[in-house]
C-alpha cells in the first residue's frame, strides 16, 4: 500500500505543533483563518491543536472542525483516555475527523518520563488506539523518540497499534537526533519487519535541532514513508519543524529523483509564509529557502548575466510557482479602489469587502506618505491591518516630542480597549521607552519587553519599518510584528500586538501537557 502510492500525504501542524514554538501563541479566529488558508492549499491533514491542554485549544480546534471542509481535521492527544475522549468531543463538527495519539517508546522516555515498564506501554498503545477507534475511523499512532526507541520493541509496538486499528503509524524524529541514512533505515527496517505494515500509511515527524528535518523527511519518503509532517516556514518548538513549503518544492523540483507527488497548490506557499509570520510575529530570515526574502535575489554579477540570458542558469524554480509574482501595476496616491483590489488578488490576498476598505483606508495614507508602494509594502500593510482585525487593544493615535534638546522625550497615546477610548501621556529614556511606557499605563504592566528589533521592510529612507517586539509574563512568551513608515508607530504596533497575543495566552489557564508527539 505505501511503497507502491506515488502520492505523498502533507499533514500541516503549524497550528498544535508550530504552536508550541515559544511566543507563537494564536487565538481561535487566527487558527480558523490560518486553517482556511491551508485547507484552499489543499493540505491533507490539518492538525488543528491539543484538544485537552485548555478550554481556549479545545474551542479553537471546534471551530477549525466546524469551518474547513474537504481537509481531514486533527486533534493530538495523549495515551490517556481523558485526552482521547477531549478529542473526539471537539472534532465532532468535522466532516473528516482525525485522532492523533501518542506514547513514548524509547527507554530513555519510557524510564525518566513516564516511569513504565516496556511491557505496560506495549498495553497503553493497544489501549489509546482502540479507544479513539470507538470514536473515530480515522486514528494515527505515533512513537514518541522512535528514533532513539529500541528497534524489536518498536516494531511489537507499531504491529500492536495496526492490529487496534490504527490507519497511520508516526515515526517521530522528536528531538531532532537522526540523520538521513539513519531514518531511511529505520523506516526500511519497519517495512520489513512489521507484518501488518500494509495495512497503514508510515508517516515521520522531524525535528530540525541538527538542521536535518526536510533531508531526513525526504529520506524517510524514499524509504516508504507516505505522510510527511510539517510546518509552514518550519514553525515549531525548539528548531522548529520539517518546512512544508521545502518538502513539497523539493519533490516538485527534482522528480527525476524522487519520483513522488503531493495535492499542495504550490502557487499560495507565498501567502501561507505571510500569513503565519504576520500572525505569530515570526518573521522569515531573509535566506529562508523558498519563502525568504532574498529567495529569489540576485545580487553577483555573474549570476545576473546569467539570468539575463537564462533564467535556468541560476534559478531552479520561478518564483511565480511558490506564488511570488511580480508585476508592471505600480501603485501611488492615484490608484484607485479597483487597482488596489487587483494588487491584493495578484499577491494572493482574498479579502472581504470591509476588510478591503481598511486596508485601502491605511495604504491611501501609506502612499501620501511613500512615492511608490511596493508589493512588500502591500503585504506588510494587509497583514498589519486585516490579522489585527479582532485585537481587543487597537492604536487609534501617538504623538512623540522629542529631540536634541528634549531631555526626557513625552509620548501622547490614545488607544481602543475593549471598546473604550484611553488617552494617557508618558516619559521616558527615549521615544520608544516613552512609547512603551504609555501603552503600559493604559493597560498592564505585569510583562517585560525581552528583545526589541526594527528592520526596513523595503530600501530609500521612505521605507516603511517592520518592527519585533517579544514579551514574557510569568514564563508565557509572545512576539509581535507592526509595520509603518513611522518607526514609532511600528513599534506602538508591535507592542500593542505582542499584548494582544498575551491577552490570548492568559486565556489558557489549564497547564499544558508535559509534552507532545513529534
Amino acid at each position: 500500500m505505501n511503497m507502491s502510492s506515488t502520492n505523498v500525504i502533507i499533514f500541516d501542524t503549524t497550528l498544535r505543533d508550530g504552536e508550541q514554538s515559544p511566543g507563537a501563541s494564536m487565538s481561535r479566529d487566527e487558527k480558523v483563518r490560518i486553517a482556511k488558508i491551508l485547507e484552499e492549499m489543499r493540505v491533507d491533514v490539518i492538525e488543528a491543536g491539543f484538544a485537552v491542554a485548555s478550554q481556549g485549544d479545545f474551542e479553537a480546534v471546534e471551530a477549525v472542525a466546524r469551518e474547513v471542509k474537504d481537509s481531514i481535521v486533527c486533534s493530538l492527544a495523549r495515551a490517556i483516555r481523558a485526552d482521547i475522549d477531549r478529542a473526539a468531543e471537539a472534532l465532532k463538527p468535522a466532516r473528516r475527523k482525525r485522532i492523533h495519539t501518542f506514547i513514548a517508546t524509547s527507554p530513555l522516555h519510557m524510564q525518566h518520563k513516564l516511569q513504565m515498564e516496556p511491557y505496560r506501554v506495549y498495553e497503553i498503545v493497544i489501549d489509546s488506539v482502540t479507544r479513539a477507534r470507538g470514536f473515530v475511523d480515522d486514528v494515527e499512532w505515533s512513537a514518541e523518540d522512535a528514533t532513539r526507541s529500541d528497534p524489536d520493541f518498536l516494531c511489537r509496538c507499531v504491529e500492536a497499534a495496526i492490529k487496534a486499528g490504527a490507519r497511520t503509524i508516526n515515526i517521530p524524529d522528536t528531538v531532532g537526533y537522526t540523520v538521513p541514512e539513519e531514518h531511511h533505515a529505520l523506516i526500511k527496517m519497519l517495512f520489513n519487519r512489521v507484518p501488518n505494515i500494509d495495512k497503514a500509511v508510515v508517516s515521520v515527524h522531524c525535528h530540525n535541532d541538527l538542521g536535518l528535518a526536510v533531508a531526513n523527511s525526504l529520506a524517510a519518503v524514499q524509504a516508504g514513508a507516505r505522510q510527511v509532517e510539517c510546518t509552514i516556514n518550519g514553525l515549531g518548538e525548539r528548531a522548529g519543524n520539517a518546512a512544508m513549503e521545502e518538502i513539497v518544492m523539493a519533490l516538485r523540483t527534482r522528480k527525476d529523483y524522487m519520483p513522488f507527488n503531493t495535492n499542495i497548490r504550490a502557487e499560495m506557499i507565498a501567502r501561507a509564509s505571510h500569513t503565519v509570520s504576520a500572525t505569530t510575529g515570526f518573521a522569515v530570515q531573509p535566506n529562508k529557502a523558498i519563502v525568504g526574502a532574498n529567495a529569489f535575489a540576485h545580487e553577483s554579477g555573474i549570476h545576473q548575466d546569467g539570468m539575463l540570458k537564462n533564467a535556468q542558469t541560476y534559478e531552479i524554480m520561478t518564483p511565480e510557482s511558490v506564488g511570488v509574482k511580480t508585476s508592471n501595476l505600480v501603485m501611488g496616491k492615484h490608484s484607485g479602489r479597483h487597482a488596489f483590489r487587483a494588487k491584493l488578488e495578484d499577491l494572493g490576498f482574498d479579502l472581504g469587502d470591509n476588510a478591503v476598505e481598511e486596508a485601502f483606508a491605511r495604504f491611501k495614507t501609506l502612499a501620501d506618505r511613500k512615492r511608490e508602494v511596493r508589493d512588500e509594502d502591500l503585504v506588510a500593510l494587509v497583514d498589519d491591518t486585516v490579522i489585527r482585525g479582532n485585537d481587543r487593544i487597537k492604536l487609534v493615535n501617538l504623538e512623540i516630542t522629542c529631540g536634541t534638546r528634549i531631555m526626557r522625550p513625552e509620548a501622547e497615546l490614545e488607544l481602543e480597549v475593549d471598546g473604550e477610548l484611553r488617552k494617557c501621556r508618558a516619559i521616558g529614556d527615549g521615544p520608544v521607552d516613552a512609547t512603551f511606557n504609555a501603552i503600559k499605563d493604559l493597560t498592564t504592566r505585569t510583562q517585560h519587553l525581552r528583545t526589541y528589533q526594527v528592520q526596513a521592510v523595503t530600501e530609500g529612507t521612505d521605507a516603511q519599518a517592520q518592527a519585533t517586539v517579544r514579551l514574557e509574563e510569568d514564563g508565557k512568551t509572545v512576539m509581535g510584528q507592526g509595520s509603518d513608515v513611522d518607526t514609532l508607530v511600528a513599534s506602538a504596533r508591535a507592542y500593542i500586538h505582542a499584548l494582544n497575543k498575551l491577552l490570548v495566552k492568559r486565556q489558557k489557564t489549564a497547564p499544558a501537557p508535559q509534552s507532545a508527539a513529534g
